[in-house]
């Protein structure tokens, strides 16, 4: 084998934006890469490692063998190793055995930016490239459109792993064959969004993809790179986006991964009251080292640049923010302002939305941020972190436990659902309900709903109503769009098993129409983030536990008239003050027979009366299904054309003719 010979992707310029955390395109440097030179090909290695004292190439080519393939460290302080290997190519696997200058200590390391590892539980890298071939122009052309903060966003949240099983083999399903199953099934439900817990390859099944260590790696768990490009390729070309669950908050203390990568705490934070989760037993990044930062933006904008990923959803944003953290007394120390943020995470996750947007402005990053730390979703110019919208747990944890209670006591719990509305409009809120509701004991979100069978569905069609005509975008997990009985298990497949069953059955149509609904009347996403796209009638019916507003789009007629009945008694002849004239159609109802509903609480076309109510001139007398939520919309006016008045044809004035004059001799 052909010794290690001297090249160079890096430019002084490179290096400059590398130190300066500026760098935003790492990927095309660091790693490995097949090339060209002087008519030989081989493969160029780059890896950033300070505190070493020797980095060597060792793989299945030269049989793991230290020293046989020593790297080349550059003369400009960056600490970047790097050379050229003749004769190795595709699938070549190898790792960096790192000999550390502070303790002599020898590690063997997956490379942080390799495109392949291989598959659990072998750790080493793979040397790859594809030419694969996108066919998903049309929808990058509209994805601007689609991914707008006035558009429908209705997500699908997936974990590859357990979705559907290839039961006569008992293997996860690939990511060709998802392209066909899944992405088949989502346009089915009408989602307009998928969102996958991280494909980003990792070592451990139970974290579901959460303690990273193949960042730019797609897991090989389910095939190639450019097969999981074919799964993002087949769900575009369907009309179909697609969010990617992004991990820059922690990572795993593996021996193969980043953790005292050259002997040193180089992608961790030295100080274990920074650099240390408790809770999660991992590292946690060094946001204030300008290297980190080039290498966790690269990170953000290779998901988006190389598989036209449409958005990104930070996870534990706000385990990021704050140096306190799951810390008692003691365990941390406040910033230079004597505070508890963490401003070099608030400095990052700027300037990681800065970069991202400023390179793909068509896209939406989105933050699972649990506290009340402001500005989330607001632009950086005004002060904010500049995410694009930010998850409602506020509301997820009021809404799931004001329907775990019996519907008798809900009359005093009115405040529980009503709250979200006060603060609604602070933030570009997305409603999750996500995989961390369905595991660890919480139940399913079926099981959390009390009553018999047919109440417990209709509470959950009736939540899922609610959630659908609230302000705000919305995330499903898997199973829940079916009414799955048993909590998530990532082992195993989902229980598709029960469509066979009417209540399950009638969930999945709910959810199918509620997508539907969704996409289809502006007032339920033109002003999704603004106060002027909602109204109460009444919030304040605690006896009745009814609850009635109103959505708003662009213009008045999209206005849409939502009543929601809490109880199972069902409120027939409700009066309802609205405030204008006119009639109305019901343009949903949860309790159609079709959904497992009673089908007996339907209102026909309705038309206003002049009796004031609601503190409003007009209303409507209504019928509400019990345990039930029905919609309605004006209907259309149209202005009567008046009568064409028959053309009278106006007789020609005969001119007369003028008399020549005599003239006098």
């Amino acid at each position: 084998m052909a010794e290690v010979i001297t090249h160079s992707f890096f430019t002084d310029f490179d290096i400059n934006l590398f130190k300066s955390g500026k760098h935003y395109r790492l990927y095309e440097k660091f790693g490995s890469h097949i090339t060209t030179i002087d008519g030989v090909e081989g493969v160029y290695f780059a890896v950033w490692a300070p505190s070493a004292k020797m980095v060597s190439v060792v793989g299945d080519f030269n049989f793991w063998s230290e020293g046989e393939h020593k790297l080349n460290v550059r003369w400009d302080s960056s600490g970047i190793w790097e050379g050229f290997i003749p004769g190795l190519g595709k699938g070549t696997k190898y790792k960096f055995k790192i000999l550390s200058s502070n303790n002599d200590i020898t590690t063997e390391k997956a490379d942080p930016y390799a495109r392949r590892a291989e598959h659990n539980p072998n750790t080493a890298s793979i040397v790859w490239d594809d030419d694969y071939k996108w066919s998903d122009a049309k929808w990058l052309k509209k994805r601007k459109k689609n991914n707008a903060l006035d558009a429908p966003f209705s997500i699908y949240e997936v974990h590859l792993g357990s979705w559907k099983k290839q039961v006569e083999e008992n293997r996860f399903m690939s990511y060709v064959e998802l392209a066909d199953d899944l992405v088949n099934y989502v346009k089915e439900m009408n989602f307009t969004h998928v969102e996958l817990m991280p494909v980003m390859e990792f070592p451990y099944d139970p974290s579901w993809g959460y303690q990273v260590t193949g960042y730019f790696a797609p897991t090989s768990r389910f095939g190639y790179p450019e097969e999981f490009k074919l799964l993002v390729d087949k769900l575009h070309q369907n009309d179909i986006g697609i969010i990617l669950d992004w991990v820059p908050s922690h990572f795993p203390e593996d021996a193969h991964g980043l953790g005292f990568f050259d002997g040193s705490a180089l992608y961790e934070h030295p100080d274990p009251r920074k650099g240390y989760h408790n809770d999660w037993k991992s590292l946690i990044f060094n946001y204030g080292r300008n290297e980190v930062k080039s290498f966790l933006i690269s990170n953000a904008i290779f998901w988006l640049d190389q598989f036209h990923a449409d958005g990104l959803r930070v996870d534990a944003v706000a385990s990021m923010l704050f140096l306190d953290y799951s810390r008692e007394d003691g365990q941390w120390e406040p910033n230079m302002f004597g505070g508890r943020e963490n401003l070099e995470a608030m400095s990052f996750l700027r300037e990681m939305n800065e970069a991202v947007y400023s390179a793909f402005p068509d896209v939406q990053t989105i933050a699972e941020e649990s506290t009340a730390f402001p500005m989330v979703s607001k632009p950086t110019y005004m002060g904010g972190l500049g995410f694009g919208m930010k998850w409602m747990m506020g509301w997820m944890h009021d809404t799931l436990q004001y329907f775990a209670k019996e519907p008798v006591y809900r009359q005093y719990h009115q405040n529980d659902l009503t709250f979200s509305m006060t603060y609604a409009f602070t933030e570009n809120f997305m409603l999750p309900l996500s995989h961390d509701e369905v595991v660890y004991g919480k139940k399913s979100i079926l099981g959390r709903m009390p009553g018999d069978e047919w109440q417990r569905f209709a509470n959950l069609r009736l939540l899922y109503c609610y959630m659908f005509t609230h302000p705000g975008t919305n995330l499903l997990f898997q199973g829940a769009e079916f009414g799955q009985s048993g909590e998530w298990d990532f082992e195993n497949s989902l229980d598709w098993h029960l469509l066979q069953y009417d209540p399950h059955k009638g969930v999945q149509e709910l959810i199918k129409d509620l997508n539907k609904l969704y996409k289809k009347e502006p007032a339920l996403f033109q002003k999704q983030f603004s106060a002027d796209g909602f109204e109460w009638i009444d919030y304040n019916d605690s006896q009745n536990s009814v609850f009635t507003y109103i959505r708003k789009g662009n213009e008045s007629q999209d206005d849409l008239i939502v009543a929601c009945n809490m109880t199972p008694v069902p409120k027939e002849n409700y009066k309802l003050g609205l405030p204008k004239k006119g009639k109305l159609k019901e343009v949903f109802n949860s309790d159609l027979k079709k959904y497992f509903g009673s089908g007996e609480f339907t209102n026909k076309l309705k038309t206003t009366k002049e009796e004031a109510w609601h503190f409003r001139d007009h209303s409507i007398d209504i019928n509400i299904p019990p345990l039930g939520m029905v919609v309605f919309k004006y209907e259309k006016q149209v202005k009567a054309k008046k009568k064409a008045q028959p053309k009278v044809k106006a007789k020609p004035i005969k001119k007369a003719k003028a008399k020549p004059k005599k003239i006098k001799k």
